[in-house]
């Protein structure tokens, strides 16, 4: 089959021919239709520090995926040939206390498909079938491609009552748009979005009613005046990973306010946590997606109304991955999608 391979120790990857994998008695085979790229996708395309500690060569990347199932090992139960799924990219362990106690999603020995574990950048991927997610029919595999990243914004999102509530959201990505509009879905007051990305706010403006504001030449405090909020947000998302972008919403936030940590600052930073402690903030850390409770929730209410389907701006075949990479490295895009069906066509020709 056809893979995005990480093949050399350095910046890019590669489409090259590797063996098909096998499933074992609790895996399916599922042929891949559609994937996203992710940002964790470009660390890996970069080959950045992360990236050289974490990822072995060689190894497919690619962990946004929607497919159909071709192949069941012996034991799978509950799933069929021919069934649409996405699927949970962590793969977790079965010993450790909150894996037994069903926390899955706090499980120290997870291990990421397309980061620790072959990938699906990739016509077939092997999956247990435990972390199979089926896909309802009025869930488009375009969008199927993206309910991981969908998942961390409703993961963070819902970490904290949003009802009537003032919202914060610092970083206009495709996760911070997406997270404004499940704030709204969920019957946030107030949303207000933040980066220095002009491309990025437009995209989030054109996606969900949402106020954005460009940082580098607004002034987050008249925007709160105009809103008429006279202390403070009451809840705070921190999706950029911007030490500043940080501290700004500490100091936005009322006395109480909650806020949800799913950015990654790069290294070290520094941290005034007289602010937090003497604002009582409630400062809470997320990590990828509640297996599987977050799952639940973002299909329901993508079939209840939610639409986050702006958010993806460019599609492109996976032969044509380059391109794909290069408008996500632009700062510019929203979520791209890669069609692996063309790739799939074009094999069997060949191979005919």
């Amino acid at each position: 089959m056809k893979a995005l391979v990480k093949a050399h120790a350095k910046e890019g990857l590669w489409l090259q021919d590797v063996p098909i994998p096998e499933p074992g008695e609790d895996d399916v085979l599922i042929r891949i239709n559609k994937t996203g790229i992710c940002g964790t996708d470009i660390h890996i395309w970069n080959w950045d520090e992360w990236a050289s500690k974490t990822v072995p060569v060689p190894l497919v990347t690619g962990h946004e995926f929607a497919g159909e199932i071709v192949e069941m090992g012996s034991a799978v139960k509950g799933l069929s040939l021919g069934q649409r799924v996405s699927g949970e990219g962590h793969l977790v362990g079965k010993e450790s206390r909150q894996s037994r106690s069903g926390k899955f999603h706090l499980d120290p020995q997870t291990r990421g498909i397309g980061v620790n574990e072959q990938g699906a950048f990739a016509e077939y991927l092997r999956l247990d079938a435990f972390n199979v997610v089926p896909l309802p029919d009025d869930v488009s595999d375009d969008i199927g491609a993206i309910l991981d990243p969908l998942g961390n914004a409703v993961h963070t999102a819902l970490s904290f009552d949003l009802i009537c509530e003032d919202v914060l959201i610092t970083g206009a990505g495709p996760i911070g748009i997406m997270a404004a509009a499940v704030a709204r879905h969920a019957g946030a007051r107030h949303i207000v979005i933040t980066d220095v990305n002009a491309a990025r706010l437009e995209l989030a403006a054109s996606v969900v009613d949402a106020v954005p504001v460009n940082v580098a030449t607004e002034d987050l405090k008249d925007v709160t005046a105009k809103l008429g909020l006279k202390q403070g947000f009451d809840v705070g998302m921190e999706m950029s990973g911007n030490q500043r972008a940080l501290d700004q919403m500490v100091e936005s936030m009322v006395m109480g306010g909650r806020i949800a940590m799913l950015g990654i600052p790069p290294g070290k930073s520094p941290v005034d946590w007289s602010r937090i402690v003497f604002k009582a903030i409630n400062l809470k850390g997320v990590y990828g997606r509640e297996i599987f409770e977050t799952w639940y929730k973002m299909i329901a209410m993508l079939q209840n109304g939610l639409d986050v389907s702006k958010v993806i701006t460019h599609r492109y075949s996976a032969l044509d991955y380059a391109s794909g990479f290069t408008d996500m490295l632009s700062g510019s895009s929203g979520k791209v999608v890669l069609d692996w069906t063309a790739v799939s066509k074009s094999h069997m020709q060949a191979v005919q």
